[in-house]
């Protein structure tokens, strides 16, 4: 297997220059949990996130939005239904669409339809480790929502994965590591605080899906949505006394990064 290459601070600043500039309207059909906090980490980075859930509507609204994210973190029967209406007119309208497959490879509803899903053409695929290494049908699968792999441990289920469905797939962990199915991109950085605090990697599906939206290199900008979240995780730990005030400093940290910080 190919040696990941690390993605430098200046094409992370590149990219998350034009994503403010573009400042895409990112429609996020994510789980209950996390929608403030989603919502906030976009609004931090200049784009403009809306959670419109209802089946028709979501529809309508996916044909005009830059981009859309499909998260299972609480999906129903129901809603099931309402994002496969999403996706299908998302891709009628050419609008990428980001999958991140929570807690998938445990339960059969969620395992079932993001399956389905992959058949779709996803322009991303953002999860942690063991939900890479389940998505692609390998063995293993995590706890709920953490991991019980190493992001590295999922490097060839990824690769696979990206052949197979013709998306960018992240795995994100200590490492972030980002492929196409060909090249392979490591992302350093982060912070232990952000596994204490609900909603930093569904939020970090929705940065990635408005990234994927961008013009040029897909793989590069996935990888600089990575890198930006770890970058604002790790400035904001410095000044951060536990989880309470680290959320506060972390979108101050986006809202603020800047590309000395990045390089």
């Amino acid at each position: 297997m190919q040696q990941p290459t690390v993605i430098s601070g200046d094409l992370v600043a590149e990219s998350l220059d034009l994503f403010r500039q573009r400042a895409p309207l990112v429609h996020c059909m994510t789980n209950d949990v996390v929608q403030t906090f989603t919502a906030n980490v976009l609004l931090a980075l200049n784009a403009s996130p809306a959670m419109v859930i209802d089946s028709e509507e979501a529809a309508q609204f996916s044909a005009l939005a830059d981009a859309l994210l499909i998260n299972v973190g609480t999906l129903t029967g129901e809603r099931a239904l309402a994002m496969r209406a999403a996706v299908d007119a998302a891709n009628q309208a050419a609008k990428p669409w980001t999958l991140d497959p929570v807690a998938v490879g445990g339960l059969k509803l969620r395992s079932e339809f993001c399956q389905q899903l992959l058949t779709l053409h996803p322009a991303a695929i953002r999860g942690n480790a063991s939900e890479i290494i389940a998505l692609a049908q390998q063995a293993g699968s995590g706890r709920g929502v953490d991991s019980l792999h190493e992001s590295g441990a999922a490097l060839q289920a990824a690769q696979q994965l990206a052949q197979r469905s013709g998306a960018i797939v992240a795995v994100t962990g200590e490492t972030d590591y980002v492929t196409d199915g060909d090249r392979l991109l490591a992302v350093n950085g982060g912070a232990k605080l952000m596994t204490r605090v609900v909603g930093t990697g569904c939020a970090l599906s929705a940065v990635v899906a408005g990234f994927a939206a961008l013009p040029g290199d897909r793989l590069l900008h996935v990888a600089s949505a990575c890198r930006v979240m770890a970058c604002a995780g790790e400035r904001a730990t410095r000044q951060a006394s536990g989880p309470g005030s680290f959320v506060a400093g972390f979108l101050d940290e986006l809202w603020m990064l800047n590309a000395e910080a990045l390089i």
